[in-house]
């Protein structure tokens, strides 16, 4: 039994370091994932900029601003341009959007990041980059710490919620063989 107790244990350190591994490499690729996002937003920011100025040049060439250019198209009776009034709105309300969410996010500290780009999520965005997202091997100190949260993070979690409560499952059952072994007589001849 005791060549049992020697192999689980060293399987039990095996798994331990595993996990090490697991937890470290796995947290530490939140900063890159925020990186690559962090482009495909900046992508879109400049692709609507760049619609929004094609409206701004349109209404400027008509002596207006672009909220009147919108304003009248929508007012429009013709459908069509009332439509095209709406699609001024909507470049402009994403123009807003895409810019708080790039200035947000690229201000935060390494550590308010997540948060900030919990915030201003875009599944979108977040999908595509998820599609072509390319792990990287941390070199800064924010991936550092990032990959020791991830360690204690798995370790926390394998200790607490697996291994502390299988023992005291295991010990409580030890227990009980050893009261009841000793509550067997034993026949005299």
């Amino acid at each position: 039994m005791q060549w049992f107790k020697s192999i689980f244990a060293t399987g039990e350190t095996l798994f331990d370091r595993i996990l090490c591994v697991a937890g470290a490499v796995t947290i530490s690729q939140a900063p890159e994932f925020i990186q690559q996002y962090l482009q495909r937003l900046g992508g879109r920011l400049d692709e609507a900029r760049r619609q929004l100025s094609q409206f701004d040049d349109v209404a400027r060439k008509s002596g207006l601003t672009i909220d009147q250019l919108a304003a009248k198209a929508t007012a429009n009776s013709d459908a069509a341009l009332a439509g095209l009034g709406k699609v001024v709105f909507e470049a402009e309300r994403r123009v807003s959007s895409l810019s708080a969410a790039d200035l947000a996010i690229r201000e935060a500290s390494p550590f308010t990041r997540p948060l900030e780009f919990i915030h201003y999520y875009d599944a979108e965005i977040a999908r595509n980059t998820w599609a072509v997202f390319r792990p990287a091997m941390p070199t800064t100190v924010e991936g550092l710490v990032y990959a020791a949260v991830g360690l204690i993070f798995f370790l926390s979690f394998y200790h607490g919620l697996v291994r502390y409560p299988c023992r005291r499952v295991w010990h409580s059952v030890a227990q009980r063989r050893a009261r009841g072994a000793r509550a067997i007589p034993v026949p005299h001849a």
